[in-house]
């Protein structure tokens, strides 16, 4: 946990297309597996807006008239529409505080100062590691010439061995809820 936050926090960051959200649909279902409850929140940094999944409904109507947020809920799901010019994570983070989960998985947003889980493709890509802060471990598509440090370094291909290091990884975050 980090910056005062009252659940753990780990975010998934990499270059684009390196993996991260294959791996958090990875981690999100380890979670499943151990009874915890995770939810997701991924940055879209691709410039512009993100498609918007009300369309003309009612609540797209709202928003469009000028509300801050909108919400629907239907059949158990709870989808919010909540829009202003910025967002720090650190809002979005508070937000997500008050949902019953025990993790957030959070894809991207490399700069912030939670801990990372960094994925790369190669020696071409160690640069990012130097750049980075917080880091838990690193998940390589190939084997890395680097000196020993003070986080794990797996290849893409040990699967078992990350899951394993995530849910111990887990088991001590909980614990110092």
């Amino acid at each position: 946990m980090a910056l005062g936050v009252k659940k753990p926090v780990l975010q998934i960051v990499g270059f684009q297309n390196s993996g991260k959200t294959t791996l958090m649909t990875k981690l999100i279902k380890k979670t499943g597996e151990h009874g915890w409850t995770a939810a997701a929140l991924k940055h879209h940094g691709h410039g512009g807006l993100p498609l918007l999944l009300e369309g003309q409904k009612d609540s797209g109507k709202y928003r469009q008239a000028g509300a801050l947020a909108t919400g629907v809920e239907g059949g158990g799901r709870l989808q919010i529409t909540v829009a202003k010019d910025n967002w720090k994570l650190e809002e979005i983070v508070e937000l997500y505080g008050h949902f019953p989960v025990d993790l957030l998985l959070v894809e991207g947003y490399k700069q912030a100062q939670y801990p990372k889980i960094v994925l790369i493709k190669g020696e071409q890509e160690l640069d990012l590691l130097d750049e980075l802060t917080h880091i838990q471990a690193v998940i390589s598509w190939e084997p890395l010439s680097i000196k020993p440090s003070a986080f794990p370094v797996f290849l893409l291909s040990e699967e078992a061995a990350y899951l394993q290091w995530f849910v111990y990884y887990m088991k001590r975050c909980l614990l110092t809820d």
